[in-house]
């Protein structure tokens, strides 16, 4: 049975027409951020999901980072750690400004083997390599509920594909409102992996071609081909790139790629009843999530994750002491 991958209402994504300033730790010791009030024995810096109010005493300096942009750092060991951490550099990369346009077949033959199958006991869908370290992205809706996750990898040796599973499997991070989520994998005998470049879906333009990579109904490695139909196809309140490329059941999770080669979406669903119209969650939104991964990090004591495990009432617990 297929996972749950597409519905004809949105199951959860958004952009965001700006990233929010993050939160940078140099040894535990700084805060990047927007100063918006100074005063003489405070300054008010907004970090993106909250502001911290941080005493001039703990300042040691205030430098310019960019345009309405500080970086304090903090005296000593008693600063204020804010939980969201920017990615660091090299996590992944980021455009590669390639000044000309190829073919997909070219193009699937240098990236094809980044794109892999995400399989659980109850479906699969498709991810792709953001790093050569085993990191990859799916959607949320691939690996909801799940804890056994495998990872099929397609490798070219001797000018054949050759796949291979993977079954440890961590997951690292997950946004269940906007479908990403953040995997590793983690056997002993993993090689470096070939990753893909996430690139920039706002100087697409209607017309433009682009194609996906995936496993529609479990046909691993299928690739469709078709043009940007829409870069504002609304869904409860949220943006969605829209594309005639077919999208299917086993794509989710999959890359949307342009012409370039470089990811602008992940496929995450389709109108039922429909031909050619897919849709897929821009790439801005992947980098916020990757960007702020500590913020969705998978744990129990995290308020953010989509699992908390409660406590169990006062009375079921065993005293301490009892046999």
């Amino acid at each position: 049975m297929l996972k749950r991958c597409f519905l004809t209402v949105c199951v959860c994504g958004a952009t965001f027409a700006a990233l929010a300033e993050t939160v940078e730790l140099k040894d535990s010791s700084s805060i990047t951020g927007t100063i918006l009030k100074e005063k003489p024995d405070s300054v008010a810096v907004d970090v993106g999901y909250t502001v911290l109010v941080i005493p001039r005493s703990q300042i040691s300096k205030i430098d310019d980072v960019a345009p309405a942009k500080v970086v304090a750092t903090a005296k000593g060991t008693n600063t204020v750690v804010a939980p969201i951490v920017a990615s660091k550099p090299g996590f992944y990369s980021s455009g590669n400004n390639s000044p000309t346009a190829r073919s997909v077949r070219d193009l699937v033959k240098d990236i094809g083997e980044a794109v892999v199958q995400v399989r659980t006991p109850e479906g699969l869908g498709s991810g792709f390599f953001i790093n050569e370290d085993g990191f990859l992205i799916t959607n949320f809706h691939v690996i909801e509920g799940e804890t056994q996750i495998s990872v099929e990898v397609y490798s070219q040796k001797n000018g054949q594909l050759e796949p291979k599973t993977y079954k440890n499997v961590r997951i690292v991070a997950l946004n269940k409102f906007h479908d990403v989520a953040l995997l590793k994998i983690e056997d002993k005998d993993a090689p470096k992996f070939k990753y893909v470049v996430l690139g920039d879906s706002d100087p697409l333009s209607v017309g433009d071609r682009v194609f996906a990579i995936g496993s529609p109904l479990g046909l691993e490695r299928t690739v469709t081909e078709g043009i940007l139909s829409t870069k504002t196809r609304q869904f409860e309140g949220d943006l969605y790139l829209q594309t005639t490329a077919q999208i299917n059941p086993g794509n989710s999770g999959g890359p949307l790629f342009d012409m370039f080669g470089e990811v602008v979406g992940i496929t995450n669903m389709k109108i039922t009843f429909g031909e050619g119209l897919g849709f897929a969650i821009p790439v801005e939104t992947v980098k916020y999530f990757l960007d702020h991964r500590d913020a969705y990090a998978y744990s129990n004591d995290n308020p953010s994750n989509p699992y908390r495990y409660l406590e169990p009432p006062s009375h079921t617990r065993q005293p301490a002491g009892d046999q």
